[in-house]
């Protein structure tokens, strides 16, 4: 199969991951025919089975699984022509430094399959909504457009919308940064500080992802569409958002732990707030709102001390 193929062609994807997500897009390419694996480490079923002849492979595991995963599958036998789709949230906890962008998992996928094209998929994707059926839309971005459009075409439906974009980093940071933001929020409406305050700590939160974005080497106008500004405004206004529930449940006086519990599945934005909040301190990039969301997380603030220091900040101009 050459990428630009026959888009009206069955292909063979496998999905690896089979929590919300994983089940999500599973079900999106079964519905446009295609031939549909789904395996996980807990389903006990062969690897190099599910790998076999996939056209497409689509990882829909969590960040802490992805390096794991990536090496597995290096010691399967995939196809030449295979392409890697990432549709995970995060920043690798084990790179980076003061000169380097933590890894993303597309780079752990990219450096694992150096000859297959790696895709990102990113957007405001609630999965329980898409299940239901509800209109969404997404991104898919790539070095490689052929291999971006071909899966375009193999999950698009008349309720499911994808758009192609060129600029990987951007659309990956975008949905990746929003969930710290999304922590904030959450505890602002736990808070019950209304819907001036969720304004503008939303406006502000998408500020501090462009600023962090472009230093990274992002496109800013990357961070206006769907998986910036898109995924942002889906992951603050709904309870179904995992890293809205954390700030939410914190802001009720909940412990990090009892509220981590109670959700399910992974709530990345945990692992995304300690690691980007390191690297921006070594970097020197101003993330106000992070820096207040990694202090409640670790405990060493309340959260109406939080919302306090962020009103009590030096007046400046709002565009500098």
């Amino acid at each position: 199969m050459s990428n630009l193929a026959d888009f009206n062609s069955q292909l063979t994807i496998t999905v690896i991951g089979t929590g919300a997500w994983g089940s999500t897009l599973a079900n999106l390419a079964r519905a446009k025919g295609h031939r549909v694996r789904v395996w996980s480490r807990r389903s006990g079923d062969c690897l190099q089975t599910a790998l076999a002849k996939a056209d497409m492979v689509i990882s829909a595991v969590s960040m802490k699984g992805v390096r794991a995963i990536a090496e597995q599958v290096q010691q399967a036998e995939v196809p030449s022509q295979t392409i890697f789709v990432t549709a995970t949230k995060g920043l690798d906890p084990d790179s980076g430094s003061e000169q380097q962008l933590p890894l993303l998992p597309s780079q752990i996928w990219q450096a694992a399959f150096p000859s297959h094209p790696v895709v990102v998929l990113s957007g405001p994707n609630l999965s329980k909504e898409i299940q239901q059926g509800l209109p969404a839309a997404t991104v898919v971005a790539s070095d490689d457009m052929a291999a971006a459009e071909t899966v375009q075409f193999a999950l698009s439906s008349s309720s499911f919308r994808i758009y192609t974009n060129p600029d990987t980093l951007g659309v990956e940071l975008g949905g990746t940064l929003k969930n710290v933001i999304a922590i904030a929020v959450g505890t602002c409406d736990g808070l019950q500080l209304g819907a001036n305050a969720k304004a503008a700590l939303v406006t502000r939160g998408l500020a501090e992802i462009i600023r962090v974005g472009t230093h990274w080497g992002a496109k800013p106008e990357t961070f206006y569409g769907l998986s910036g500004l898109g995924d942002l405004l889906a992951t603050c206004n709904s309870s179904l958002s995992r890293n809205y529930q954390i700030g939410y449940g914190l802001a009720q006086g909940k412990k990090l732990d009892e509220v981590l519990a109670q959700i399910e599945g992974t709530a990345e934005g945990v692992n995304t707030t300690q690691v980007l909040v390191k690297l921006a301190a070594q970097q020197g990039i101003s993330m106000p709102i992070s820096h207040q969301v990694d202090c409640l997380l670790r405990s060493e603030i309340t959260p109406e001390a939080a919302v306090e220091a962020l009103m009590l900040r030096d007046y400046k101009p709002e565009v500098h």
